[in-house]
């Protein structure tokens, strides 16, 4: 048994303790607080407290768990909403009422509850780590694939169906070293990645349903996006509705370090949103990971790999999993708040030196990937990281080594928010490395024209932010109406495309293909609306047609009517801009 030496926040120093190893879980004090040794000089260990230290003195006890910090992977985890170390908050509340109660450390999963366990292997069968061996239906809607652990390899030599417990043996395996014993759930050490055969090239879409995403920005499936806004510009929304719609197979939300009525919101939402694939409820496949700012900075450090760890967990069963980081400008002051109690030498604006190191780490957890199996499986995390630069200086630290190591940047512009434009992304600073890798799948599942559609209209409107310029300097009214009708069409793109409501029954969603038609109707008014200027019609004549309001009602359409409402609306818009123009 150790004892303390020194307390400053929620680092301590102790000496002593039995058996201690770098990263292992201690409790600390009477109350039994949990802690971590994240630093070891001869007998003296620091340790990284997770809760409030208050009341704790120097020779109060310490005591080794002999474990690194590991998050329980097992039936229960779907539909749960924990803490940054994995402390199952509704179980939290009903122990120790509405606050968390220090040195409480409820399972993270109910320990005694059965769960009904279908084999798919069978007695005889050669297993390597990694393979399914059997399936627990979770939900209604995600079977949760029970795994023989990394490590073990070998023969069944006995596996049982029926009703088991996390932690009961459901199978034995007889491995060169002995049998082992195979449960329904499984630990593992958060800051250990799970290991993967290989990482697969990034050429399948994260189809979110957000036309500015889809069509300008995309991301592929396990690819890594930095979400970089200020206060107010809708990078929670912008995440909430990635969280419903994407098509991916698992959510994980980890909310680390946002205001506590902004996760109250997240936590009273989630649970009544039903998922629009299958009509069950969104909490069916979605974790939430909550370390809100006002709870202790240790654990707020550690939520984002305790997410990462259980999205990785699903991947490896073979799903396509989204991770929601919101913010990691939040999890990076813990980690500066941390090296100061260390003392350690601070780096640019007081951030450790290792901050990029640590960014690096996070982001490179997630991929397309080759799953550690026999048995052929791929599975996918894809991390969505929202930053939360000061005043929305995006190049401050935390901002410059996040997009150092992602390969999406949505920018979002307090200004585009201010004018209700949302999602505030701004396409003229915004991008996607991965655009590249896209086309072919865009042009072989939605359209040959797509990548040609897409480049028109980014042309369409940097052309005019140039003219923007000009018109600020000389009056609208003095362009020639050449150019006026650049600006008429960029206004469409801008309105009736990537203007999109999240609160719109149909709008809220919008399929690649009506994005194609919605785009496709805007690039065959600019070919029409050049043709008529070139013969002597005015810009000012073209935006009183009726096909306009038509066109901007386009968002509007479902989907099982958009072929029958783009043929009209392309006849209706070549009846009147052709039939004035050739009366000219």
């Amino acid at each position: 048994m150790g004892k303390i030496l020194r307390v400053a926040g929620p680092v301590v120093t102790a000496e002593n303790i039995q058996d201690a190893k770098m990263y292992d879980v201690v409790r600390v004090g009477e109350m039994g607080l949990v802690g971590e040794i994240i630093r070891m000089e001869n007998n003296v260990s620091t340790i990284q407290v997770y809760e409030d230290t208050s009341g704790i003195k120097p020779g109060d006890p310490v005591e080794s768990t002999k474990r690194p910090l590991s998050v329980l992977l097992a039936p229960g985890i779907l539909k749960s909403i924990y803490d940054g170390i994995q402390r199952p908050l509704d179980v939290i509340k009903s122990q120790g009422g509405d606050f968390i109660r220090r040195g409480l450390y409820p399972d993270p999963v109910d320990l005694n509850k059965s769960w009904d366990f279908k084999t798919i292997a069978k007695k005889g069968d050669k297993v390597k780590s990694g393979d399914i061996i059997g399936i627990v239906k979770e939900t209604s809607i995600i079977d949760h694939k029970i795994m023989v652990p990394l490590g073990v390899e070998g023969e069944i030599t006995d596996i049982m169906e029926g009703k088991f417990k996390p932690l009961e043996t459901v199978a034995y395996v007889s491995t060169s070293t002995g049998v082992k014993e195979v449960t329904l759930g499984q630990y593992w050490p958060v800051r250990m990645p799970r290991p993967v055969k290989g990482k697969l090239p990034p050429n399948i879409p994260l189809i979110t349903g957000q036309r500015v995403i889809d069509t300008f920005f995309p991301v592929a499936k396990g690819g890594t996006v930095a979400v970089p806004g200020p206060f107010g510009s809708g990078k929670t929304v912008v995440q909430h509705q990635l969280a419903k719609w994407a098509d991916s197979d698992i959510v994980v939300y980890v909310g680390c370090g946002e205001r506590g009525n902004e996760m109250t919101e997240i936590l009273t939402t989630f649970p009544e949103l039903t998922d629009p694939r299958t009509g069950s409820p969104l909490m069916e496949r979605t974790v939430l990971i909550a370390n809100t700012s006002n709870m202790p900075v240790a654990a707020r450090e550690a939520s984002i790999y305790t997410g990462v760890t259980i999205a990785e967990y699903f991947r490896d069963m073979g799903y396509n999993v989204a991770l929601m980081a919101d913010s990691t400008s939040r999890w990076a002051e813990a980690l500066r708040e941390i090296s100061g109690r260390l003392e350690e030498m601070p780096g640019e604006e007081g951030y450790p030196a290792y901050l990029g190191r640590r960014l690096a780490e996070f982001y490179e957890r997630s991929g397309n990937s080759t799953i550690v199996s026999s048995q052929n499986r791929t599975g996918s995390v894809t991390i969505i990281g929202a930053v939360s630069p000061p005043g929305g200086d995006i190049s401050e630290p935390v901002s410059q080594n996040t997009l150092r190591v992602t390969r999406v940047f949505w920018g979002l512009d307090a200004s585009l928010a201010q004018r209700r434009h949302f999602p505030s992304v701004n396409w003229l600073t915004s991008y996607s490395l991965y655009s590249g890798d896209l086309r072919k799948w865009y042009e072989d599942n939605v359209s040959p024209e797509w990548f040609i559609a897409y480049t028109r209209s980014m042309e369409i409107l940097q052309k005019e932010s140039e003219l923007q310029e000009v018109a600020q300097l000389v009056g609208y009214d003095a362009l020639p109406e050449n150019e006026k009708e650049v600006m008429d069409i960029a206004k469409s793109i801008r309105e009736d495309f990537l203007q999109q409501s999240a609160f719109d029954e149909i709008d809220t969603y919008c399929s690649l293909k009506k994005q194609f038609l919605m785009l496709s109707s805007i690039l065959k008014m600019d070919e029409m609306e050049k043709y008529a200027v070139s013969k002597g019609v005015t810009v000012a004549d073209l935006q009183s047609m009726p096909f306009k309001e038509k066109l901007s009602r386009f968002k509007e359409v479902r989907e099982k009517d958009i072929d029958t409402y783009f043929n009209d609306l392309l006849k209706e818009m070549e009846n009147e801009i052709k039939g004035r123009a050739d009366k000219q």
